[in-house]
């Protein structure tokens, strides 16, 4: 007997409408309040998102770990992988808060790890660090924590970050480090412009990372990117306050991996120390960096717009073998600070044009060669 097409539509849509819901079905959800979890900000939280990660973990198929509305008190949490599924969903729509003792995580490294978490997405959520008072006793020079990284994602394969806010982080806001394959979407920083060593988004050992429609403030680098990097693309990245985007601190350590295949593109800058900044320390390392292309940056009232300086050395401290010298930070637009062994060459710059309180900026440049074209503005040193 023939079957006339729109039978078969409708049989297709019904299998199609089975096979959804079972999807769905399969999908098991564990909500942190029904583990015991608390929405007061007060009562310790941190065993009922702990129980949730292991539940979703050893799941067999598609898990969501769910946070409702609230403030959830949450010490410091490691969330193990070696997972049985590679998806697990960590949905969350209230605020973590961190101890407002900064004692209680303020040396544990980070305050949240995913390690070995491959395949985890983790979906809104604000994590308020309550960094403020570990800032104002760093302030003091007295003896204090080094702090806590607020987020960290480790030795992980895929993991998606999406409408994530981190506020007031003791230290650095989030940190990727040994990771592979991994997308920041629409993620928010806010820390205070004097805050020390809280950088934004801090990027290590690893490649393949994507940073999109993001918004950072804070007192460090907005985005920093250390050795063993490569494969990274920033784009449509609103940074300020803060120190700008920076490939480094660089050279270190003799043996260092290098960075590699950067590419940082219709990003803004808005008072900050900093906009674009190649940093290394002036010593003989195996590290390098090479394919980074700068493009589309838009500067409003930035103190150091361009920067690649190879004589890194903060606070002028057992600076390895090299004369510190400077310019003034508001008048030099431009500035390639290279060193005489290791003079910086192939330098291209295309179309800048940078001005300073309405008027022409000026360049700095100290062993560094290169080409120019289009409108260059301040005029070219190199």
């Amino acid at each position: 007997m023939a079957i006339n097409p729109i039978t078969i539509i409708l049989i297709e849509s019904f299998v199609f409408a089975l096979f959804s819901r079972s999807l769905a079905i399969n999908r098991v959800t564990f909500n942190v309040l029904d583990l015991g979890a608390k929405v007061d900000g007060k009562t310790d939280s941190t065993t009922a998102f702990l129980k949730a990660w292991s539940a979703a973990c050893g799941s067999p198929g598609p898990a969501t770990i769910y946070a409702p509305r609230g403030r959830y008190l949450v010490k410091n949490a490691h969330f193990k992988g070696q997972c049985k599924n590679k998806d697990i969903r960590v949905r969350i729509d209230g605020t973590l808060v961190a101890p407002s003792d900064y004692d209680v995580i303020g040396n544990v490294g980070n305050w949240l790890l995913f390690e070995g978490a491959d395949g985890v997405s983790i979906e809104g959520a604000i994590l308020d660090g309550q960094g403020n008072g570990l800032w104002a006793c760093k302030s003091t020079g007295k003896s204090c924590p080094s702090g806590a990284t607020t987020l960290g994602i480790s030795n992980s394969k895929d993991v998606a970050i999406n409408g994530l806010t981190s506020l007031n982080s003791q230290m650095f806001h989030i940190v990727i480090n040994g990771c592979d394959n991994e997308e920041l979407q629409g993620v928010k920083v806010l820390a205070s412009g004097n805050s020390p060593n809280t950088d934004g988004i801090h990027v290590q050992l690893t490649t393949g990372v994507t940073i999109l429609n993001s918004k950072i403030s804070t007192g460090d680098d907005c985005i920093s990117i250390g050795p063993g990097t490569s494969n990274l693309w920033i784009e449509n990245v609103a940074c300020g306050p803060g120190h700008g985007i920076s490939i480094g601190s660089l050279g270190k350590d003799f043996k260092e991996a290098g960075v590699e295949k950067v590419t940082v593109k219709a990003v803004t800058f808005k008072n900050t120390q900093n906009g674009l900044r190649i940093k290394t320390w002036a010593r003989q390392s195996t590290g390098f960096v090479r394919d980074v292309l700068f493009q589309h940056a838009i500067m409003t009232n930035v103190q150091n717009p361009i920067v690649i300086d190879q004589n890194y050395c903060p606070n002028n401290k057992n600076c390895p073998g090299q004369d510190i010298h400077g310019t003034s930070a508001t008048e030099v637009a431009v500035k390639f600070d290279c060193s005489k062994a290791n003079p910086c060459q192939g330098i291209r710059l295309e179309d800048v044009n940078l001005t300073y309180k309405k008027q022409a900026a000026k360049a700095s440049c100290a062993n560094a060669a290169g080409t120019t074209s289009g409108v260059i503005q301040p005029t070219s040193c190199l």
